[in-house]
């Protein structure tokens, strides 16, 4: 039976749609391989760089935490002979004793400084400090005594002391860790003292920007960065 134009031209569309998908398939099929191969290089080019400027911003930190180190080491060290048993039931208030007077800014609420300190229990214990293997630690950042995720007996002590000063604390437990303590050697509504020098606060190593193509490989493992 012979077939009417409107027909002939249907199956044409039909026949070369089908021939579209097919070919536009296989080239899917060929080219997606070379995308994924380009894509992990460039992944991997991005995590190389990544990494590389990781380990440039950690020798910086560690220079700085060196030369820091040479200016405070045996200005703080000494302070450490202070370290002794103390009975717990007298203390019963917040104690601050200036064992050094400081020549800077006097340290306020909203103060950005940094500290080293050393801290022990009623027992003499040393639970914390900024003293590793005979060199100081990177010092401890504080971003205003009211805006830092520190003891109460920290908000409260280091406020009045001067920038270059070294202030003795001894807190009561309440204004502590309370009745929840604190590892070991914090027991339960424990009473601590801490020797506190606060420096002026070191130039800040920001941290290097992740590249969009890591966060976005994270992301789609459902991984939040």
């Amino acid at each position: 039976m012979a077939i009417a134009r409107s027909q002939r031209i249907g199956i044409w569309i039909i026949t070369i749609t089908m021939l579209v998908g097919t070919v536009g398939g296989f080239i899917a099929m060929m080219v997606a391989p070379g995308n994924e191969a380009k894509d992990q290089a460039e992944l991997q080019r991005a995590q190389e760089s990544y990494k590389a400027a990781n380990t440039e911003r950690q020798k910086k930190v560690e220079a700085q935490t060196a030369e820091l180190n040479d200016k405070y080491y045996s200005k703080f060290a000494e302070f450490g002979s202070r370290v002794g048993a103390f009975e717990a039931g007298d203390v019963k208030e917040l104690g601050k004793e200036d064992l050094v007077e400081g020549d800077g800014a006097e340290v306020k609420d909203d103060t950005k400084f940094a500290v080293y300190y050393i801290g022990w229990n009623a027992k003499g214990e040393v639970f914390d400090q900024s003293i590793a293997d005979g060199k100081l630690k990177a010092p401890f950042a504080i971003n205003g005594p009211a805006n830092t995720a520190v003891i109460q007996g920290w908000k409260e002590g280091l406020v009045g002391m001067k920038i270059g000063g070294v202030r003795e604390l001894t807190i009561p437990a309440d204004k502590a860790y309370g009745s929840q303590g604190q590892g070991d050697k914090i027991p339960a509504n424990s009473p601590l003292k801490f020797v506190i020098m606060a420096i002026e606060k070191p130039a800040d190593i920001p941290q290097p920007e992740m590249p969009e193509i890591i966060k976005r490989y994270y992301k789609s493992r459902g991984l939040n960065v």
